[in-house]
């Protein structure tokens, strides 16, 4: 299960030290109030929320002030039904950005093992600060995320000469939202961060490290976009892309009605083309390539299916061009793959 609205962190108010809260250690409650405190100080509406916040089990929480550059937030938490409550602009930073990485995969959960915890696939969001967004807590979806805010100028400070190439990012008359997949060496970055409370020497100073790590392997994966000119972006049209890309994520076994698509964005084809490559980074055929690949993937590791198994099971009848499809995606036959994980 894939959101389909947009998902925005709290942003954070300045705090002495570094605050860390779990559910171990203090009631649920607690960490609610503490969490509702901080996006009061933020000047973030947080009356609707309040009443819908006894649906939220809040696991873990950590933050690490370094502003006035660069603040970081670390979050566990799972609604038992799905609510939302609409975030204003932050403008604690002045203009900035909000780097969202959802979804850490290694991180250990202390939810009860009593439920089935749905976790989404990790992937990096970006946005302005000053978008006016639908925070979304669905219901059932472990959220984990590491989440940056930064300020424009020391971000570009930190890119250099090489800011020109990003400056569909810094035009703040523009409202973008951009999405991207993590890879594994940005995945490995994040749980580093993730962890940041065991770290006992310089733990600011070993978090801006890595944050800026993190953010040089992003802006990497950015620059083999393609080139397109970036439009501003209405927020029903970013709902209506994050509509799209559920129903493509839900559509793995068999492939893509281009007609059923352009009836849930609501706008022509030329379009959601256009709109879908500039918020994902791929195309519509494409990105429902690399999501079959991802999960054929996981079916072979962690299912233990057979090639074929996974293949058929993604609705490919021709498995030469399934294995074509993996190398690609993988650099390696779907066999060899599968040999790596069959111990």
């Amino acid at each position: 299960m894939l959101c389909c609205k947009i998902i925005i962190t709290l942003g954070i108010k300045i705090v002495p030290f570094a605050i860390k809260i779990v559910h171990k250690d203090m009631s649920i409650y607690k960490n609610q109030q503490k969490m509702l405190q901080l996006a009061s100080k933020l000047g973030i509406p947080v009356s609707e929320f309040d009443k819908e916040l006894h649906h939220l089990q809040l696991n873990e929480f950590y933050i690490v002030d370094m502003l006035p550059e660069m603040m970081v937030m670390v979050r566990s938490l799972m609604a038992d039904r799905t609510f939302s409550y609409s975030r204003k602009p932050i403008d604690i930073i002045g203009k900035g950005l909000m780097f969202s990485f959802q979804n850490i995969v290694k991180r250990p959960t202390e939810i009860s093992q009593e439920k089935k915890i749905s976790l989404a696939q990790p992937h990096v969001r970006i946005a302005p600060l000053h978008l006016e967004s639908e925070v979304i807590f669905p219901e059932g979806i472990n959220i984990t995320q590491v989440t940056i805010l930064i300020g424009l100028g020391y971000l570009k400070n930190c890119i250099g000469y090489d800011q020109s190439k990003f400056e569909y990012l810094f035009n703040d008359e523009k409202t973008l939202l951009i999405e991207e997949f993590m890879s594994p060496e940005m995945a490995d970055v994040v749980n580093d961060i993730a962890d940041i409370s065991s770290v006992t020497v310089l733990p600011e100073f070993y978090c801006k490290i890595k944050v800026l790590q993190l953010l040089f392997l992003l802006f990497k994966n950015l620059l083999e976009r393609q080139y397109m000119t970036y439009q501003s972006l209405r927020s029903e049209e970013i709902q209506a892309l994050y509509k799209v890309r559920d129903r493509i994520s839900s559509s793995l076994d068999g492939q893509l009605m281009q007609n059923e698509l352009v009836a849930i964005a609501g706008m022509n084809i030329l379009k959601l083309r256009k709109l879908f490559a500039q918020v994902f980074g791929k195309g519509l055929l494409e990105y429902h390539q690399h999501l079959r690949m991802q999960e054929a993937a996981r079916l072979i590791r962690e299912e233990k299916l057979s090639v074929s198994e996974a293949g058929y099971r993604l609705g490919f009848s021709n498995l030469s061009y399934f294995g074509r499809l993996f190398e690609k995606h993988f650099g390696m036959k779907p066999k060899k793959w599968s040999a790596l994980y069959s111990i």
